[in-house]
């Protein structure tokens, strides 16, 4: 009779003690979701006064102390710092002793996997880079978005399972990434999450200036539907004045943003290019529609026509 692998039972973590380096938005709430699962956080470290008051909201009653009496008291120890400090820190870490054989060190970066950690593994730590695929806004809502949440992994073979079961103890979805791939990995979640930001304020800004009072209300319905058809059809979810080929009104579209946003009329040229070259490639924008299209997008001046004063829109919707 086959055995069923149960990474729940076997492969559990054994009830740890839980540190956290750098007490950001990430790190409490990790540790906030472990304590959930039945570990202990003991230890956190932070130098900024927000961090010292968000530790204090997520984690009441563990005290703040530097970085190496964290690791002297952990099990387990939540590297929670920028991506830029995350080398320096593992090196500091392990050159002044701080780090104990069989000591599970994770850090949370998206773009490294498990080799930024190779000083800790050689002074006999055991790695992990655990990435939760989550924006996180430093309060306790951060714990409940963990639920379904996914988190990139990478880990040594030899911790794999051990990697993936603590995830899935905070709630979360393991989706292994391999070393190599990891910068790769990151920059798509920064292209659809960090960019989508940025789009949605000025889109925001645009309609506030247009007159519209409410354009949170106005967006949430229609963002909300956009991504969902987006996630369950991809490309074929394309709609709007680009994707049909309106070269009139991309022009019109630039010709008031030079006016009212300047700032913005480089991006909306480069998503505007990037969603034509995506709608001909899968057979969205007719070929011959798409000349006047990206003709306006390759001027971007917004299709003045010096000639007779026109915005450029005549002859081309």
């Amino acid at each position: 009779m086959s055995t069923v692998h149960q990474p729940d039972l076997k492969d559990r973590p054994a009830r740890l003690t839980v540190g956290v380096v750098g007490a950001g938005r990430v790190g409490p709430a990790l540790a906030a979701s472990l304590q959930l699962a039945g570990h202990r956080p003991v230890a956190v470290s932070g130098v900024s006064d927000a961090s010292r008051r968000r530790a204090a909201t997520m984690l009441p009653d563990v005290p703040l102390v530097p970085p190496a009496e964290v690791l002297r008291r952990a099990d387990l120890v939540l590297l929670t710092v920028p991506d830029d400090a995350l080398p320096g820190l593992v090196t500091g870490l392990a050159e002044t002793g701080a780090v104990r054989p069989g000591q599970l060190l994770v850090h949370t970066s998206g773009r490294y996997g498990a080799q930024v950690l190779d000083p800790a593994l050689r002074a006999g730590a055991l790695p992990l880079a655990l990435h939760p695929a989550m924006t996180f806004t430093g309060t306790p809502v951060d714990v409940q978005r963990l639920a379904g949440c996914s988190f990139g992994v990478t880990a040594p073979e030899e911790l794999r399972l051990a990697a993936e079961a603590l995830v899935i103890e905070m709630g979360g979805e393991p989706e292994w990434i391999t070393e190599e791939n990891r910068p790769l990995y990151h920059a798509a979640l920064a292209l659809g999450a960090n960019h989508l930001v940025t789009l949605v304020a000025q889109s925001m800004e645009l309609l506030r200036t247009a007159g519209v009072s409410a354009p949170d209300r106005m967006l949430g319905p229609l963002l909300g539907a956009a991504l969902d058809n987006a996630l369950r059809s991809g490309d074929a979810a394309l709609t709007g004045p680009v994707a049909r080929g309106d070269a009139g009104t991309v022009a019109a579209h630039v010709t008031e943003l030079r006016r009212h946003a300047p700032q913005a009329v480089a991006g909306y040229l480069a998503m505007a290019r990037a969603t034509a070259d995506r709608a001909l490639a899968h057979g969205l924008l007719r070929p011959e529609l798409a000349e006047d299209l990206l003709g306006v997008l390759a001027d971007g001046s917004g299709g003045t026509d010096g000639a007779n004063g026109t915005d450029g829109t005549e002859g081309k919707a």
